[in-house]
């Protein structure tokens, strides 16, 4: 009875470590650095005309409106938030190597149950099989330039949605009174809206602004919802799980829908 205890004990805390130490920024970087360069490596062998992610595109051209046309700054940005974030939590600048062996593997189980849950709403609809959102870009030729564009997917769109819009969101309702916890999910909902707005075409006018995009797909609202329980997904895996989980649970969801 004793040694079952010490086993159970010795069991809760080395899950315990491994869940607090994948959720840090450093290794959610190391974790998604990959990612980073096959697509960006992959994208430049490619050319000028290669698929790319919307949240891409529409980074780098924020980036270039502010006179920073630099090719290689969005993946330095990226960088540059998680060793910022790092250090601001005053963590320790170790890495436990194995933990990226689980952080893999919860990312395909995240993105399996994501694609399951398409499944489901696809049958509940009897509606067109969803399919994986596609680029906000331009259409893949190519199944290699498809394989990388979801790869930008997953670095990007959490990067733009979930690592910078998310935390803005709550921080801007806390500041303006809201409590905590009422904040965090209000962020949650509507970060999760403004996502899966993203992959639709636009055309509106705010104001005297004519807001036009040529890329993305007609609205349909059986797809908006499933992106819009996407996001919630990823906004959750965000905050309990960390930056790498919810990248790799966005890129292996993409990557699972492709091949299925």
């Amino acid at each position: 009875m004793a040694a079952k205890k010490i086993v159970q004990s010795l069991s809760a805390s080395a899950f315990g470590r491994y869940w607090n130490e994948s959720a840090r920024p450093l290794v959610s970087l190391v974790f998604v650095a990959p990612m980073i360069l096959v697509y960006e490596g992959g994208l430049f062998v490619l050319g000028p005309q290669a698929l790319r992610n919307g949240a891409d595109v529409w980074m780098r051209r924020l980036l270039e409106s502010l006179g920073f046309g630099q090719y290689l700054l969005l993946p330095v940005l990226t960088c540059g938030i998680l060793l910022g974030w790092h250090h601001l939590n005053r963590e320790r600048w170790r890495i436990r190597w194995p933990v990226l062996y689980g952080m893999a593997l919860e990312s395909i189980a995240f993105g399996a149950l994501l694609l399951l849950l398409a499944r489901v709403q696809s049958s509940l609809l009897s509606s067109a099989a969803l399919t994986a959102p596609k680029s906000l870009a331009i259409s893949a030729s190519t199944s290699v330039e498809q394989a990388i564009a979801f790869l930008g997917a997953g670095i990007y769109e959490e990067l733009l949605f979930r690592l910078m819009l998310f935390p803005a969101i709550a921080m801007l309702l806390k500041a303006a009174g809201m409590p905590r916890r009422t904040s965090w999910l209000t962020a949650i909902l509507l970060s999760s809206l403004l996502f899966a707005a993203a992959h639709y075409r636009l055309d509106l006018m705010l104001g005297n602004f004519h807001l036009v995009t040529s890329f993305g797909d007609a609205f349909a609202w059986t797809s908006f919802a499933f992106r819009f329980v996407a996001g919630v997904l990823f906004a959750t895996l965000f905050l309990a799980r960390g930056f790498g989980v919810a990248v790799g649970a966005h890129a292996m969801y993409d990557l699972l829908v492709w091949i299925s």
